[in-house]
């Protein structure tokens, strides 16, 4: 069991610097110990969460292993301020919604944190941001301040420094003849965008790209197939992407307004965490039944719902339990199935509406 709780200081900045260092520099054999060290933390400077972990009547002393730490649903997130210490937020994230749903505030007490979460994991992937020329087809940082997927696009594109990098969400024929120009230039390109916009560009304008990576970022909740009354599925859309640019992989981001980090997918759907992450399985009927990949190794997976770890998430939660639906497999990579029967219309999905 961890006793180490030295990060437990009234010091904000020694702390905040104390914790930063280790949760970037976290591995495979200190992971365990780490996220417990959090979890007391966070159980006792999180009102909210420490509620909820005493309603459940656990022993908080006798916690060794991330199977026992208790994840907080992720719905909590739209009823509470799920704060860890008292703090005024530098900004709060926000769920994509309509105007008839609630959504999700994640109040982010240091910018910094998450801007180091989402740089040191995209260049753990793909290489130097200054590499890339980044293309969102999203709404831009003006229209939706509050999405943190909008913001993490925004940096990018300032970081990258190129001079076509930016936002073109309705204006697909100049995307079309950037994209055009930066292929011609064999300029390596990501465009990035919620899974209904690309759909929509790859409509209308169908071209090779040989130096263009497309990552779609979910969203096909609640849309049907043309013709049809059944969902459209992430292999479905890959498979319309892929013939619409002439491209063997499309590539895929996870991640949450509840959440500071992000699992990337280079293929099939099969998204991997930075060391900081992961990723465990619940039962669907047992919400307090949880398993990591050490259960699934006379398997070759694990199935049921998906509780994230994110030990950058100091400030709020490291231990949320979603509604997405997935498999673990034992080298700790993930696939999304889709979503809970009972869980609300959120997401991605909504971002364009």
């Amino acid at each position: 069991m961890v006793t180490n709780l030295r990060f437990y200081s009234n010091n904000k900045e020694t702390m905040g610097c104390e914790w930063d260092h280790k949760v970037f520099n976290v591995d495979d054999s200190g992971f365990n110990d780490l996220a417990i060290e959090i979890f007391h933390f966070q159980y006792q400077n999180n009102p909210v969460y420490k509620s909820y972990v005493d309603s459940l009547k656990v022993n908080i002393h006798g916690i060794e292993s991330l199977i026992q730490i208790p994840f907080l649903p992720i719905g909590v997130f739209k009823s509470h301020s799920v704060q860890t210490t008292a703090f005024i937020p530098e900004t709060t994230f926000e769920s994509s919604g309509t105007t008839q749903t609630i959504t999700a505030l994640h109040y982010i007490k240091d910018l910094k944190l998450y801007e180091k979460s989402i740089i040191k994991t995209f260049e753990m992937f793909y290489g130097s941001i200054t590499n890339w020329c980044f293309i969102g087809l999203l709404p831009s940082y003006i229209e939706r301040k509050n999405s943190s997927l909008v913001y993490m696009t925004d940096q990018f594109i300032k970081l990258s420094g190129h001079s076509h990098s930016g936002f073109y969400l309705n204006e697909y024929h100049k995307l079309y003849n950037v994209l055009q120009e930066l292929e011609h230039k064999k300029q390596k390109t990501l465009l990035i965008g919620v899974t209904f916009a690309l759909m929509d560009f790859a409509e209308k304008y169908k071209m090779t790209l040989n130096h263009t990576t497309i990552m779609e970022t979910g969203g096909m909740k609640g849309r049907e197939k043309p013709g049809t009354t059944g969902e459209i599925t992430r292999p479905e859309v890959h498979e319309v992407l892929k013939n619409a640019f002439g491209i063997t992989e499309i590539h895929s981001e996870f991640g949450m307004t509840e959440l500071l980090s992000q699992a990337y997918s280079k293929q099939d759907g099969i998204f991997n965490c930075p060391p900081w992450m992961k990723i465990l399985i619940r039962d669907d009927d047992d919400p307090l039944m949880v398993q990591g990949v050490q259960g699934a190794r006379t398997l070759e997976h694990l199935s049921g719902a998906i509780n994230v770890i994110d030990l950058a998430n100091i400030y709020s939660c490291s231990f949320i339990a979603t509604d997405d639906i997935g498999k673990l497999y034992t080298d700790g990579s993930f696939e999304v199935l889709g979503r809970m029967d009972e869980s609300d219309l959120r997401g991605c999905s909504l971002m364009v509406v």
